[in-house]
């Protein structure tokens, strides 16, 4: 059954959810209850109108800092200085480009105005983080994402040039891995994801090493 939310700052406890994605709808995207969302293997969507959906889905894609895997052109690429790599410059950016910039096979984006807006509250209460990548000064790609303990949990990034975001997202792996982060939620399966070594785990795994990473 999957759970309608009320003005009570809660969710419920995806273990005890039949649901093989959504747990629950409705509630804000104000920072608190974001926080805890997160904090408790959820993030949200907005797919449908404006209904926010709280997903926690089984099995969870992740990718552990250790396991990362980089091939021989990529690390070249990265070595040869030719995109610059910067943390927390320009939030609003990221996300603003996160929002716009055109998929393949994506007609459009979740990312909404007010998605855009509560995301940056977010970075502004130092919970959201973002990975900036330019070349000549330019702004050619980057991610975002949220803090849970030592758990960095991925939401969305964008390239304007090839390989960029690439670049951002190694870097980014490897600064968390010396910061002590023990856990990259992924979210949903992508190929591009698999190809730097992420994986799919049962639901009450993730939920049990979330845990653990909020300890840290």
């Amino acid at each position: 059954m999957i759970h309608r939310l009320t003005d009570r700052l809660a969710f419920p406890d995806p273990l005890t959810s039949n649901e093989p994605h959504i747990i629950a709808v409705g509630g804000d995207l104000g920072v608190e209850r974001l926080v805890l969302a997160y904090r408790s293997g959820l993030f949200p969507w907005i797919l449908h109108g404006d209904q926010i959906e709280w997903w926690c889905p089984d099995p969870r894609f992740v990718l552990f800092p250790e396991n990362l895997y980089v091939t021989n052109s990529l690390a070249r690429l990265i070595k040869s200085n030719r995109f610059s790599v910067t943390f927390n410059r320009d939030f609003p950016a990221v996300i603003e480009n996160c929002r716009t910039v055109p998929r393949p096979n994506q007609p459009g984006t979740w990312i909404k105005k007010k998605v855009a807006q509560a995301f940056c509250d977010l970075h502004a209460a130092g919970h959201a983080r973002s990975v900036e990548v330019w070349q000549d000064g330019e702004l050619v790609g980057g991610l975002y994402g949220v803090m849970a303990g030592r758990c960095f949990c991925g939401e969305s990034m964008f390239a304007k040039v090839s390989n960029a975001s690439k670049v951002g997202f190694v870097t980014w792996v490897r600064h968390l891995q010396q910061e002590g982060c023990t856990l990259i939620d992924c979210q949903m399966p992508t190929d591009h994801l698999a190809s730097f070594g992420a994986e799919p785990i049962p639901r009450k795994t993730f939920l049990k090493l979330l845990r653990l990473a909020g300890k840290g």
